[in-house]
């Protein structure tokens, strides 16, 4: 008979914590606070001044707040089990908050980057001072929200594009406080808009950066630094196994790798010590934990003695799996 062996591991190797979830709330809340209050002000100073880079730094903050706030709504759901229809439960909430605020960087961006050319070509009356001192108050503020989401676990997509959004704020703020110093020494307005540019640049790239590593695990891809070719041509170099296909590598959510595969064993091979094997490479090398790996004999299933690589293996394997999910790999040369 054919063996079918069907495996699910969670191990240290995937996706770990090195701080509780209630710590990483702590300092979330931590940050969020700092960035809320600074960001009130920072508001009204921006209008007083009329410095575009003051308001531009408190758009940015206001979305490092709303990822902040989304990050905690979906550490909360993603703690919920799984149950119903929801098999993986909602550990992928904070890929959707995620992506929404990557989207919302974007937006900001646009909007921000039209009014620093309007006012490149036509620059108000900014007062420097205002634009400086409050600059300098901001890289302190920063500075604190950025240590505290530095003692969040970073391994979630949601923590680690907050706080990289600070750290960018931080960036923004010398930049302004470059431009609050230009102003209040030379008069030169156009430093303002030159400045809340270099922020639209910085948003740019955070934005682009959420919503493309979010889309990967929305599409299913797999995660960056893992080539599926490398790991099934790894797989397949264990001297029993002869063929794999339906390979499949993806994230449930930032940080948590799955694999499945089907995997054809030489006759007379031990289908248990494969998986076994198979399954303690991928976690060591690979650090993918979370696998379903079904192992049979090659021919065994369809009665045959072996699978050939001529038009006989086509048939077979068509027989028993109407639609190949990607490539076929096998234990002789082949190409990808």
């Amino acid at each position: 008979m054919a063996k079918h062996e069907h495996d699910h591991q969670h191990g240290s190797g995937g996706h770990s914590h090195g701080v509780s979830a209630d710590a990483d709330r702590r300092w979330l809340l931590a940050a969020l606070a700092l960035i809320v209050v600074f960001m009130l002000g920072e508001v009204v100073v921006g209008f007083a001044a009329r410095s575009l880079a003051l308001i531009s730094d408190a758009a940015h903050m206001l979305t490092d707040a709303v990822s902040i706030v989304l990050a905690l709504i979906a550490m909360a759901l993603a703690r919920r089990p799984a149950r119903g229809g929801y098999t993986y439960g909602l550990k992928r909430a904070e890929i959707l908050s995620a992506q929404a605020n990557g989207i919302t960087l974007l937006l900001l961006s646009a909007w921000l980057g039209y009014e620093a050319v309007v006012r490149l070509l036509d620059p108000p009356e900014v007062t420097g001072s205002l634009v400086l001192v409050t600059a300098l108050v901001g890289i302190v503020v920063n500075v604190a929200a950025t240590w505290c989401l530095s003692k969040a676990n970073r391994s979630s997509l949601n923590v680690e594009g907050a706080f990289q959004h600070v750290l960018t704020d931080l960036y923004a703020f010398i930049a302004t406080a470059v431009a609050g110093a230009v102003i209040l020494t030379t008069g030169f307005t156009r430093a303002d808009p030159i400045a809340s540019l270099i922020v639209v640049a910085l948003m740019l790239k955070a934005g682009t950066g959420l919503v493309r590593d979010s889309g990967r695990i929305f599409l299913e891809a797999a995660p960056a630094g893992i080539d599926p070719d490398a790991v099934a041509d790894r797989l397949i170099a264990g001297s029993e196994v002869k063929e794999i296909h339906d390979l499949h590598i993806w994230e449930i959510t930032s940080g948590e790798p799955a694999l499945s595969a089907h995997i054809l064993v030489a006759p007379g091979g031990d289908c248990h010590a494969v998986r076994r094997d198979l399954q303690r490479t991928l976690r060591d090398e690979y650090r993918i934990t979370h696998t379903t790996l079904q192992v049979d004999h090659v021919g065994e299933q369809l009665g045959q003695d072996l699978l050939t690589l001529g038009r006989t293996a086509v048939q077979a394997r068509d027989e028993h799996c109407d639609d190949v999910h990607g490539p076929v790999h096998r234990s002789e040369p082949h190409k990808h």
